[in-house]
């Protein structure tokens, strides 16, 4: 009964049809991988999309503060320019400068929307608010560091090193400063000297390693620090010395008392005072005559007029604060600029 059974025709009937719907089972799409399939594409599409939006804002928002950082410079290009104007038009009456005249106004902060409403003939709208603010600054009204130093022989001068350390005294700084801003703006010349086939200033020609420990030179009051002057030496110096590209005297109509009594041998402060109240001079002899001391003023080291002059800007747009500074040197009525610095700053939040 058994082998009829296994032999019957009936067992292998069901075998096939169990088969038949393993076969069916297996090929039968699973329809879950399909969803987690179509889920997956959706996804990185919209990731796709989510970084091409990204990379579009970006995109805009560079090219916007790239043209508002263009505007801005030429803005305040424009200001640095009317201040070579101003200083071109102060040379028809030259030989004198002084705190007086017309370019030694300060321009204080004002809309630039106002300024251009001024001016009828002008149909430029402005849309974003820009405020301006500017002065021009007698760089001779300091004492110019450039003097320790003879460019041609290299040698320190004694005068103007006993000036410096009398300067440093009324600013608060050790007198020490003033030899060792000598001896390293002496290495930097040496240096320069050197770089360009030049001397050591005793006649020899200097060798090539010399310039491997030698300071940069400064070209600036704030590089001072390449000399080995601290930050706080170097703020406190700040509003009485001036690096200028080359020896110029000083501007008595323009210097501060401290600067005057540093200078000029045995003038104390409230002799400078006396002079400055008297001020302006036309001619280096009347300041002569307002110390009672004829001849103790020397015209190598002094005068009444300048022509190195440093003009400031400063821009405030679009929570940006740009600060740029022009130092100029007037020849007649040719104003040639000499060095520029700029600096940019985040604004100060209204309060």
């Amino acid at each position: 009964i058994w082998r009829w059974r296994c032999s019957s025709p009936e067992p292998r009937a069901n075998q096939s049809a169990m088969k038949r719907s393993r076969d069916e089972l297996r090929r039968r799409p699973p329809r879950g991988a399909a969803l987690l399939v179509a889920m997956l594409v959706l996804t990185l599409v919209a990731s796709l999309a989510a970084g091409m939006v990204w990379q579009q804002s970006r995109a805009i928002a560079v090219e916007s503060a790239e043209r508002a950082r263009a505007q801005a410079g030429w803005i305040l290009t424009g200001a640095l320019d009317l201040g070579r104007v101003l200083l071109r038009l102060d040379a028809r009456t030259p030989g004198v400068d002084h705190l007086d005249e017309v370019w030694a106004t300060q321009l204080e902060e004002a809309s630039l929307s106002s300024m251009l409403a001024q001016d009828r003939n002008n149909n430029v709208e402005v849309t974003t608010e820009v405020f301006l603010s500017g002065s021009i600054r007698d760089a001779q009204g300091r004492y110019n560091l450039r003097n320790l130093v003879d460019a041609a022989s290299l040698k320190i001068s004694p005068v103007e090193l006993e000036a410096l350390a009398r300067l440093c005294e009324s600013a608060g700084v050790p007198p020490e400063t003033a030899q060792r801003l000598a001896v390293g703006l002496r290495a930097a010349l040496q240096a320069e000297k050197a770089g360009d086939g030049g001397d050591d200033g005793d006649g020899n020609a200097a060798p090539q390693d010399d310039r491997s420990g030698a300071p940069l030179m400064p070209q600036s009051v704030e590089q001072l620090a390449w000399l080995g002057l601290d930050a706080q030496t170097v703020q406190r110096l700040r509003p009485y010395v001036e690096l200028l590209p080359q020896p110029t005297p000083l501007n008595i109509n323009t210097a501060s008392v401290e600067v005057l009594a540093g200078v000029i041998p045995g003038l104390d402060l409230a002799s400078a005072k006396r002079l400055v109240d008297r001020r302006p001079y036309k001619a280096l002899g009347d300041a002569a005559a307002a110390l009672e001391a004829p001849g103790a003023l020397d015209p190598k080291r002094l005068g009444v007029g300048s022509s190195h002059f440093v003009i400031s800007g400063r821009l405030r747009m679009a929570g940006r604060v740009i600060e740029e500074r022009l130092l100029v040197q007037r020849n007649n009525r040719q104003v040639t600029a000499l060095a520029r610095w700029r600096d940019s700053v985040p604004a100060l939040s209204p309060p």
